[in-house]
């Protein structure tokens, strides 16, 4: 993966969602194109950030400095510049595009490790920064890879950040039209966490009217008052609460399921999944996908 052809992107949108987790668009170039699902390399310098120009005595982290990156989350986006960049200073980490493949901009969704050399930097971005963007598209969790079994129910399960590359699949026409049912699981620590809520709320009516039933199930594992559902992913699929939840069987003969989150969440789901009899898709085939990139 170089990053020396990395073209220079603006900011211009911060949402902050709680403390340690911001989204954010940057200004798209020209010609650039991905697929729904895929993610790309960002890369960030403090050089570039109004927050240390203006704070000349903070320290920035490096290397040599940071502290273990949380092996939990660390994922989506990258921005880059049209002209020769010295890349020395740089760090680059992938994130996983969150708008839509039509928008006119890129956004994308992140966690902040307060040591970690790439997002304690992000956390302190504002709208005029800019970024690197390797405007080289990576990964396979798109729908193109799957032909069987052929399309009929579609599974998101997301934790934390993992829920970016979901958003921009349901931001495509196209993937209201080919499945009869689409189910979007989401978990996070906590209420505050459960970012895009209204988003995700219109998003059926803006992208696929008259298209696939659309369940949404939102989960909280670590607030003991929240209302709603509060188990993990994997032990749902294993009780079998997920089915009666959303009202829809996970199925080898109809089920594709894409995963997307914290690397314990994705392998402990796999687990779970292939105990009632899923398979992972390979050259095709198979129900369930994951992203390997963290």
């Amino acid at each position: 993966m170089s990053d020396d052809k990395s073209i220079r992107v603006k900011v211009i949108e911060v949402t902050r969602w709680a403390p340690t987790l911001l989204s954010f668009k940057v200004t798209r170039p020209d010609g650039f194109k991905f697929t729904a699902g895929q993610f790309v390399r960002l890369g960030i310098h403090g050089k570039d950030l109004q927050y240390f120009a203006q704070n000349h005595e903070t320290k920035l982290i490096t290397s040599e400095t940071q502290g273990h990156e949380a092996q939990d989350y660390e994922e989506q986006g990258y921005e880059t510049q049209g002209q020769p960049i010295d890349l020395d200073g740089y760090v680059f980490r992938a994130y996983s595009v969150a708008s839509s493949p039509y928008d006119e901009f890129i956004e994308f969704f992140s966690v902040v490790i307060p040591q970690g050399e790439f997002t304690s930097k992000v956390n302190h971005i504002q709208v005029g920064d800019s970024l690197l963007l390797n405007t080289t598209p990576f990964g396979y969790l798109t729908l193109a890879r799957y032909q069987l079994p052929l399309p009929n129910d579609l599974w998101l399960l997301a934790t934390g950040t993992g829920l970016a590359p979901f958003l921009s699949i349901l931001k495509t026409i196209d993937v209201w039209q080919q499945y009869q049912r689409i189910i979007l699981v989401y978990s996070a620590r906590t209420s505050q966490e459960l970012a895009y809520q209204a988003e995700i709320g219109s998003i059926k009516s803006i992208y696929g009217d008259n298209g696939a039933a659309f369940v949404f199930l939102p989960i909280v594992t670590r607030e003991a008052d929240y209302a709603g559902e509060k188990a993990r992913i994997p032990n749902l699929i294993v009780s079998g609460k997920l089915t009666e939840l959303v009202g829809q069987k996970l199925d080898k003969e109809r089920s594709h399921v894409m995963l997307c989150g914290n690397p314990q969440m994705v392998e402990d789901t796999k687990e779970a999944l292939k105990s009632i009899g899923l398979t992972m898709n390979r050259r095709g085939e198979g129900n369930i996908a994951v992203e390997n990139y963290w």
